[in-house]
């Protein structure tokens, strides 16, 4: 298949399954912008990073806090919001607390991030140290509240944190060996702290959820030996589209159409920075064998912002449902063409933007028929 890419943007595409079995054609725009400064305008990054092939991690797979998710979701219902960072102390004046805030046009989340803190196991029980002052704090879910509290012998007494099993601070079997001095998480709710090992606290971070957490692996569907025996290679019949969502639920809302107001609180040194989210439309073309064709207009369901690297990307995705296969798709347009460029494709002769691309294309053909 031929994808005409002219949004000066990375373009792919890969094939999709709905849980019928009917196959999707997917098209995935990403684009890198530049992170500006409080009051300048957005513009795209010199570099555009490529769209993401597999699940990257902070450190081992299954291990480690997810960091980018694949960017070939076949369809998103909702549009993720995601950032990866660190918290930065006002006026770079070392504290042991810092809010930390994310605004996307009327949505917005906050909560705390600590400095390096410990259990202590004393007469009085189990307490939290008190946190260590710092000027910058990198954090994700690998620091946020959860864990895997595999301490006892018996391997029936282990227990996970589902909702983040590869955090700090989880501990369910109580015992001084166990718990003092074992590291505590680096976040926490603005009004929830951390007191209990064995609490059931949100785990807060603004990055990725696992594909295998409890507030993810619901929507994956029911796979038993009914679906081995009835269903298999197809997606189990109750599975929900929400499973493409890489955000926590607390994360995603309706589509982000651009010239959102983007305002960042304790996520950069300068304490406060605020932008608008570009206004770029891309349409898509899928153009089918036998002469007409599907038009649509790509839409944004991913935002990833990572202050630390002073850049941000946009994810925009468009799809059609094939009767067949992808074969009888032989060209996509992604982004806009001239008249000429049309008017060619209806004449089916080859368009040349200038007579300078026209005069080159005859000098290869010329070098061509004499070799």
């Amino acid at each position: 298949m031929d994808l005409i890419n002219e949004t000066n943007m990375i373009a792919g595409y890969t094939m999709g399954m709905e849980p019928s079995g009917r196959e999707l054609l997917v098209v995935v725009v990403k684009g890198t912008f530049q992170l500006p400064k409080s009051g300048e305008e957005v513009r795209l990054h010199e570099t555009q990073l490529p769209l993401i092939m597999a699940d990257t991690f902070t450190g081992e797979p299954g291990f480690s806090a997810p960091y980018y998710e694949v960017d070939f979701a076949p369809r998103k219902l909702k549009c993720d919001l995601l950032l990866q960072g660190s918290a930065y102390a006002p006026d770079g004046r070392p504290v042991p607390r810092v809010p930390v805030g994310l605004r996307i046009g009327q949505w917005q989340k906050t909560f705390v991030v600590c400095g390096k803190r410990v259990w202590e196991y004393g007469l009085a029980g189990v307490q939290a140290t008190p946190p260590e002052p710092f000027t910058v704090q990198s954090f994700s879910y690998d620091v946020a509240f959860g864990g895997v509290d595999n301490f006892p012998e018996d391997p029936a007494k282990h227990v996970a944190f589902m909702h983040n099993p590869i955090g700090k601070g989880f501990h369910k079997n109580i015992k001084k060996e166990w718990i003092d001095g074992a590291p505590m998480p680096h976040t926490e709710a603005l009004n929830q702290p951390v007191e209990k090992p064995d609490g059931d606290y949100a785990p807060m971070a603004f990055g990725p959820v696992g594909r295998g957490w409890a507030s993810r692996l619901p929507y994956a569907g029911t796979y038993d030996q009914n679906w081995i025996d009835n269903t298999f290679p197809f997606l189990s019949p109750d599975f929900n589209d929400m499973y493409y969502q890489a955000a926590p639920l607390d994360q995603q809302i309706s589509y982000l159409r651009g010239g959102e107001e983007v305002v960042l609180v304790n996520l950069t040194p300068e304490s406060r920075t605020g932008f608008v989210l570009p206004t770029i439309d891309v349409p898509v073309v899928f153009f089918r064998k036998k002469g007409d064709r599907h038009e649509t207009k790509a839409v944004i369901d991913t935002l990833v912002i990572e202050p630390d690297k002073s850049l941000f990307t946009i994810t925009w995705r468009a799809s059609v449902p094939l009767k067949k296969n992808m074969f009888e798709i032989p060209q996509v347009l992604v982004g806009k063409m001239s008249r000429g460029w049309w008017r060619a494709r209806e004449l089916g002769k080859t368009y040349y933007p200038s007579l300078e691309h026209l005069a080159q294309s005859k000098k290869v053909e010329t070098e061509d028929d004499a070799s």
